[in-house]
């Protein structure tokens, strides 16, 4: 069942459900993959402080030299348009699809750092058609970009952010891997059901705000593909099941859903955000 419930509407928390022990509900919640487009928020505030032009640059970074992803323009990283759907995604013998899995071994990459990723399993991959392919290491791909790019500012730019945009209570981090070699950080993101909610308003106000952020998260929106991954038009078990669009690491144009922009968030066991852009909620 649902066990934490937060909505947010007319400025003010007006359900604020829980069944967790107190150690869960004061700690910081993973995100799993909800992280991807915390991931993409951060890289829409690099573009806007300068570290990354636009969504069209082209990544020019010798860590990705031979490999699909060299010289790939950003905004096919950030949509899962990558190429990269003979490699990564739904491994033989896995079902539902498992978006961390190596498909010529099986093996998570997920907690492995990008620098070991480089270097062994991408060397002399060749980039597919552009198509969607959910993959986490898509987004491992992105966030370590934008930390190349961001150089030492990289903590400052977290805390632009995190801190000072969203003007979270309690720390607040991006998780690093865990094995290999090289300085990486993952998409999974730790936060407390109410930093969680702050950020998720953060969201919604840059959106309806007139600024460098909400430009950029018009034009991922504006830049959406269909996702042509969803039989069942009605499967609304899931905000990523009920999307029959994603731009820029984010769910869009959900089934039933009209009035209006809404943005998504979805991470395994059943984690989501959803937010409506024009009632504010």
């Amino acid at each position: 069942g649902i066990i934490s419930y937060l909505l947010f509407e007319d400025n003010k928390i007006v359900i604020d459900e829980v069944d967790m022990p107190p150690k869960i509900i004061n700690g910081r919640l993973p995100s799993n993959s909800v992280g991807k487009s915390l991931v993409s928020y951060v890289t829409g505030h690099a573009i806007c402080e300068g570290y990354i032009s636009s969504v069209n640059e082209v990544m020019d970074w010798n860590l990705l030299d031979n490999t699909l992803y060299e010289d790939q323009v950003l905004i096919d990283i950030l949509n899962m348009t990558a190429g990269d759907q003979k490699y990564i995604g739904e491994a033989p013998g896995y079902n539902p699809r498992v978006d961390n899995m190596w498909k010529a071994s099986g093996v998570n990459l997920n907690m492995t750092s990008l620098e070991t990723i480089a270097k062994s399993n991408l060397q002399n991959t060749v980039k597919g058609t552009d198509i969607y392919n959910y993959s986490a290491l898509t987004t491992h791909v992105l966030m370590n970009y934008v930390i190349h790019k961001a150089g030492k500012d990289w903590e400052r730019l977290l805390h632009k952010v995190f801190n000072e945009n969203a003007k979270v209570k309690n720390s607040v981090y991006f998780e690093k891997t865990r094995e290999g070699k090289g300085h990486s950080i993952r998409y999974s993101f730790y936060a407390d059901r109410y930093d969680y909610l702050r950020i998720a308003k953060s969201i919604m106000d840059d959106w309806n705000s007139d600024g460098c952020v909400s430009d950029y998260l018009h034009t991922i929106y504006n830049k959406r593909i269909d996702k042509n991954d969803n039989m069942n038009p009605y499967d609304l078990r899931d905000i990523a099941t009920a999307s029959q669009t994603y731009g820029g690491q984010f769910y869009f144009d959900f089934t039933g859903l009209r009035d209006g922009v809404f943005i998504g968030l979805s991470g395994f066991a059943g984690q989501n955000i959803l937010i409506d852009t024009k009632k504010e909620r």
